[in-house]
């Protein structure tokens, strides 16, 4: 991917700087963005929930996103072949990138006043240009080796405790997956609402998938998963994504954290390393506020059981009932040893992966052994 910075025409600053001028308009910017998008092409509208208060949040996390790595061209380059493979689904075209760029630069203009110029144009015209080239050759690509969407029959829905619930699904054709990642999931009952789910357990021999779902306060998807899902009933996938993957260049043992549902990316690269030659050590905190919501404990102790390699410690961070450990995340976690030489994997609510991750840094384990998954952005 071409770097985005002045000496390629595009001047990295300069868009940072716009970016965060507009930013402070808040929701007005995807409000107007959508509504030029609908009015310049009603066609694309059938693309769209009918709801948008999700939609107008992840197009400026998704924007936010792009511009902080801005200059940082390898990490964008995997998180926007990663988004054209994904925007597949919703049946995007090329043509419609060039509908997205006009309305992108006319709002990015109506918002930045006097400080929009002729070269602030230039450098969001080439910026998004080169984004596009990288989601449209991605996306062509993968039709040659992948559906748009997989569809999904549910198997079996467990209700675990009375927000979470656990489905097994069978996608056809086969979905093929690194353990630790995650796809996209749209329920008839919320059509054009996508969520993102990771995967809890390894690539099984009959293909089938474990999703662990936890209703949250006002989300749509969430609430179709699991209230109304049975067996027989159908959803469709799409591609996996995510970079949360076990390192197979590093030696070190392991500690992962995973809070409520963000246990299912970690228990499926548990499922992994089970299948090495020589496992490496692997603690795994599972947490929840209370033991009601401890779903899968049964389940990390037959584990621990089956492999002298690995620890498992359940928590509850807010419940005076529960006869082990409470507290919240990062201190149970500092105070249970030192992590300085492991490599760290945490999933979970956006408060616990970003505390965490400060506290761990902040007791010497190293940044780039810090590998998360923020489920925070899944649902409103």
């Amino acid at each position: 991917m071409p770097r985005l910075r002045k000496a390629n025409g595009v001047d990295a600053r300069r868009l940072k700087d716009s970016f965060a001028n507009i930013a402070m308009h808040g929701d007005e910017v995807p409000l107007f963005f959508y509504s030029d998008l609908f009015i310049r092409h009603p066609e694309v509208r059938d693309l769209f929930p009918v709801s948008m208060k999700a939609q107008r949040d992840h197009l400026v996390a998704a924007l936010a996103k792009v511009i902080s790595q801005v200059d940082r061209a390898d990490e964008l380059a995997v998180f926007l072949k990663g988004l054209g493979r994904d925007h597949r689904k919703f049946g995007v075209i090329a043509e419609h990138y060039d509908s997205v760029r006009d309305s992108l630069v006319e709002t990015i203009a109506h918002f930045s006043g006097d400080a929009w110029t002729p070269e602030l144009a230039t450098d969001w015209t080439d910026a998004y240009s080169l984004i596009a080239d990288i989601m449209l050759t991605a996306a062509k690509k993968d039709e040659s080796t992948s559906p748009a969407f997989w569809q999904g029959t549910v198997l079996s829905c467990e209700r675990k405790a009375f927000d979470i619930a656990v489905l097994q699904v069978r996608p056809e054709p086969r979905l093929d997956f690194t353990p630790g990642q995650s796809v996209a999931i749209e329920s008839p009952a919320r059509p054009r609402l996508w969520r993102y789910y990771s995967m809890a357990n390894a690539p099984r021999e009959d293909g089938t998938l474990e999703f662990h779902v936890r209703l949250i306060d006002g989300g749509a998807v969430s609430m179709a998963l699991t209230h109304l899902q049975s067996a027989g009933s159908t959803l469709r996938l799409g591609p996996p994504v995510g970079v949360l993957t076990l390192d197979s260049t590093s030696g070190s043992d392991i500690l992962m954290i995973g809070g409520s549902t963000g246990l299912a990316p970690l228990k499926a690269m548990i499922e992994q390393i089970a299948t090495l030659p020589q496992p490496r050590k692997v603690h795994l905190f599972f947490f929840a506020r209370t033991m009601d919501s401890l779903y899968d404990v049964r389940s990390l102790e037959k584990l621990a059981a089956e492999h002298d390699w690995l620890t498992v410690l359940a928590v509850a961070t807010a419940d005076p009932k529960f006869e082990g450990q409470t507290g919240s995340v990062a201190d149970v976690v500092a105070r249970s040893g030192s992590w300085t030489g492991r490599e760290v994997y945490i999933a979970g609510p956006t408060e616990m992966v970003r505390e965490t991750s400060e506290r761990l840094i902040s007791a010497g384990t190293p940044r780039e052994q810090i590998h998360v998954e923020d489920f925070g952005w899944s649902e409103p």
